[in-house]
């Protein structure tokens, strides 16, 4: 159930700030290309978090 809460953070974090909870194009490859970006860009906000506990 931790690692569970992990997941669902990521996605929660997308649709709320990422803007993936009502998409903006259309068709799969854009939905893709969408959902990488944000999931790009919750990687870099995690990463100072990251870099902190591994120090």
């Amino acid at each position: 159930m931790r690692i569970r809460k992990r997941i669902e953070e990521a996605f929660g974090w997308a649709k709320t700030v990422a803007g993936l909870r009502k998409s903006r194009h259309r068709g799969r490859p854009r939905i893709d290309w969408q959902f990488t970006f944000a999931m790009a860009a919750y990687n870099l906000v995690r990463l100072p978090k990251l870099l902190a506990a591994a120090a």
